[in-house]
């Protein structure tokens, strides 16, 4: 029997309403589905698989860690931030938050010789790997400001590939402008985050930071010392600063860690310096 006009549209309208389905949806383009608590392990995978692929389609063969505070400021930064405060107190030479403004203000031009030194060194190691099309030791950082800027920064000065690992987080997050766009991945988890950071990993360069930084350095220090990853040289910038946050040797003194443990990090303060100590490890290593 021949459908009536009336019919057609209805049958029209029915077969538009399945198509449009969240059940007809592909699996992959169902967003309501990989965002279920249930399907984590597969948004595990993705997360996994992702920038591991991207990698090794860019020929990303190992990589440098740099870490470090997401609030260390460029140098020129730092000291115009110091001379406004310093203008705001003059005016209120009293005023105790303004003094506090300005305390603050002196020690983050301190830190900013840490930012410089970062920039430095991965513009030493971008320059200095990655030739003819090799890209080994390629700088990897969590892909945000302070430390981790400087980081991707030193490798765009000299035109070198670097990564940066950004992670979602419930305060408003971005990239550093300096990250390989074909290289800046954005996480969910820390923990296929922190993955991807040792997977290709040569050395770990820690430069002075807070929880996220010393999450990541212990994090690194207890899978070697437990022996589930291999051994690679981790270099702690500026000891003044490690010496006073962290007392290793109390922990040796203490019986909670194997004298030995102290020798799974190394200090330095300079670009040539931490340079040199990460290829006289790998060399050591090789032989």
């Amino acid at each position: 029997m021949k459908m009536s006009e009336e019919e057609m549209k209805e049958r029209a309208r029915l077969q538009e309403a399945l198509v449009n389905a969240p059940a007809y949806r592909l699996a992959y383009h169902d967003q309501d589905l990989l965002d279920r608590a249930d399907m984590r392990p597969v948004r595990l995978q993705l997360e996994l698989f992702k920038p591991e692929i991207a990698q090794a389609e860019e020929g990303i063969h190992s990589t440098i860690v740099v870490f470090g505070s997401a609030r260390t400021l460029p140098p020129d930064v730092a000291e115009a931030e110091l001379a406004a405060a310093e203008e705001a107190l003059s005016g209120s030479p009293e005023d105790p938050g303004l003094k506090a403004k300005k305390i603050l203000a002196e020690k983050k031009v301190e830190q900013s010789r840490y930012y410089q030194v970062a920039r430095d060194f991965s513009r030493l190691v971008s320059s200095t790997c990655q030739e003819n099309g090799e890209c080994e030791y390629v700088v990897v950082t969590g892909g945000g400001p302070g430390i981790m800027e400087a980081g991707n920064r030193g490798a765009h000065d000299v035109g070198g590939k670097s990564i940066g690992l950004n992670i979602v987080l419930p305060f408003e997050q971005a990239p550093n402008p300096y990250v390989s766009p074909e290289l800046c991945f954005n996480f969910r988890y820390f923990a296929i985050r922190k993955m991807h950071f040792l997977m290709r990993a040569k050395a770990l360069v820690a430069f002075p930071g807070g929880y996220g930084t010393l999450d990541e350095l212990f994090e690194t220090l207890t899978l070697i010392q437990t022996y589930k990853s291999p051994p690679v040289p981790i270099i702690l910038v500026g000891q003044t600063f490690w010496e006073r946050v962290v007392n290793f040797p109390a922990l040796a003194e203490e019986g909670v860690i194997s004298p030995d443990d102290l020798n799974l990090f190394e200090y330095a303060e300079e670009p040539e310096e931490i340079w040199a100590k990460i290829r006289e490890f790998n060399q050591t290593a090789k032989a």
